[in-house]
């Protein structure tokens, strides 16, 4: 039996971050807002959004997260939205890798959402004394569990804090604002396995 042909390459991160600014101005003109509008929903300033579906400037974690938000879409399902069709065996040069240097994240797409699925596998890493948080769930009652695979990770999922370590498993449905944080001294992996409601 042959093996499928694999799909043509999705590009570098340049080309990645250029289809994300050009979708997030389609899902912006798909609800009929303005930028104005889009800013007041977001809670971004007006020129930060423009600045962003232009791709002059590259998304931080919590901005994405503020859009995804506000479109009502997980931050894999938006990126998804950016690929091509991800085949049944994704391979290891293929998955998607985005960084937010800024806030020391490292996200890559292991098994990207894909239609009739409802959950996905992530693999992330923040550097020691990353410290990121989110507002609320951008879809409520996301399932999601996080296993650390070195280093520590500090969770906070609503008003409950979790420290884990390699090896830990943290399991929740998440309604509320989250916290993720590295207290180092060294770097913390983590694989996320996100399944919609």
């Amino acid at each position: 039996m042959r093996e499928a042909e694999p799909p043509p390459e999705s590009g570098g991160a340049e080309q990645v971050e250029a289809r994300l600014a050009a979708r997030l101005a389609e899902l912006r003109t798909e609800h009929g807002w303005s930028l104005d509008e889009l800013a007041r929903r977001a809670e971004v300033s007006r020129s930060t959004l423009s600045r962003l579906e232009r791709a002059q400037i590259s998304p931080t974690a919590a901005l994405l997260n503020r859009l995804c938000t506000v479109y009502r879409r997980t931050m894999s399902q938006l990126l998804a939205e950016v690929e091509s069709e991800p085949p049944q065996v994704v391979r290891a040069g293929r998955q998607t890798v985005w960084r937010d240097e800024g806030s020391g994240f490292t996200r890559r797409s292991v098994s990207p959402p894909h239609p009739g699925l409802r959950g996905e596998l992530v693999e992330a890493e923040l550097r020691a004394g990353a410290d990121i948080s989110y507002e609320g769930p951008a879809v409520p009652g996301l399932e999601q569990h996080i296993w650390v695979l070195d280093g520590v990770l500090e969770v906070t999922a609503g008003s409950t804090a979790h420290t884990l370590r390699a090896g830990d498993c943290l399991r929740f449905r998440l309604w509320d604002r989250s916290r993720f944080r590295c207290p180092g001294p060294d770097p913390v992996r983590y694989a996320l396995v996100v399944v919609l409601p």
